[in-house]
């Protein structure tokens, strides 16, 4: 059974459904995963390869060249699984998933991947993520701080919040706060882009 026709099934369906290639991939991964019950071997794999792409800015742009050979995705994806080795792969689930990607030429969306099926993972345990995108790193105190907030809105749906920060330098200062559907603009950029708008329309 492939990947693509492994997510028509009800009973391992994800719990929630993603939009773009990564969140297609990803869904298709989490049905595949529970038809063998490697969800958990498999989200710790990715969780694995998705420190590897924080440690190794590098990564996603070698996965993204469009020169790669046939050659060169066979020793990416072993490499990439040396990283996961300790981790079992349970049907070599994540070992097949990789060659998909490579077959298809989506090891670019690998990255994406990792972080749409931490989403799955995520909401099948009916946590509901916080994503916090700041332009420096923000201290463990500071983001407790705003989970504490968001925890007690209307916002989290009463569910249990898993935040997720991120750094972005090009939103200059501030925040953006999203949760499920929602997203709190505070960074300074937004700030600056409708000053530009307030001053393009009064002239």
């Amino acid at each position: 059974m492939t990947y693509a026709t492994a997510a028509t099934s009800q009973d391992t369906k994800p719990p929630v459904a993603l939009f773009g290639i990564d969140g297609t991939y990803a869904s298709a991964l989490y049905t595949a995963a529970a038809k063998t019950s490697a969800l958990d071997s498999t989200a710790k794999a990715l969780s694995t390869l998705s420190e590897v792409f924080k440690k190794d800015p590098k990564l996603a742009v070698v996965l993204t060249a469009p020169t790669l050979t046939s050659s060169d995705k066979s020793q990416i994806i072993a490499e990439l699984q040396r990283h996961t080795g300790s981790t079992p792969d349970k049907g070599d689930t994540v070992k097949n998933f990789l060659k998909t990607l490579a077959d298809n030429n989506r090891l670019g969306i690998l990255e994406g991947v990792c972080e749409k099926f931490t989403q799955l993972m995520g909401a099948a345990r009916g946590e509901l993520e916080l994503v916090v995108t700041s332009a420096a790193k923000l201290d463990p105190k500071t983001l407790q701080r705003l989970e504490a907030a968001a925890s007690k809105s209307e916002y989290s749906q009463g569910k249990k919040l898993k935040v997720v920060p991120k750094v972005n330098p090009d939103i200059l200062g501030g925040l953006v706060v999203e949760i499920g559907d929602r997203t709190i603009d505070l960074s300074v950029s937004a700030k600056i882009s409708k000053m530009n708008k307030l001053l393009t329309d009064a002239l």
